[in-house]
């Protein structure tokens, strides 16, 4: 089964196909808020999983880690706003300390092909 690395970096590549499932590095935002930083994080899924030939109609799991559980229900609202209704995916959100303080939120998406 071959692998196709999107977007191959020194440290990572922004996504790697195996097989029919795409796996994405985490996706961080840019903006000073949690809802900013979501929508922009979230747009760079839409592009990378259009990139492997998917779309969010087609994930299977997302993990969300934010930098502060108490805008849990900011992040939410951009979610819930965003993915499809019809197939919303396995999910997880926990609270964990960021690559740096200006993160305060990440996705990290897999998705069928």
């Amino acid at each position: 089964m071959s692998i196709k690395r999107i977007e191959p970096g020194k440290r990572m590549s922004g996504a790697v196909v195996h097989g029919n499932t795409v796996y994405l590095a985490g996706q961080v935002g840019e903006g000073s808020t949690v809802a900013e930083q979501s929508k922009s994080a979230l747009a760079e899924v839409d592009r990378l999983l259009a990139a492997a030939g998917s779309d969010k109609s087609k994930i299977l799991q997302t993990i969300i880690y934010l930098s502060d559980m108490s805008t849990f229900g900011e992040m939410n609202a951009v979610w819930e706003a965003w993915i499809d209704p019809a197939n919303p995916p396995a999910r997880a959100t926990s609270g964990a300390p960021l690559a740096t303080p200006d993160y305060l939120v990440e996705f990290i998406v897999t998705a069928a092909v």
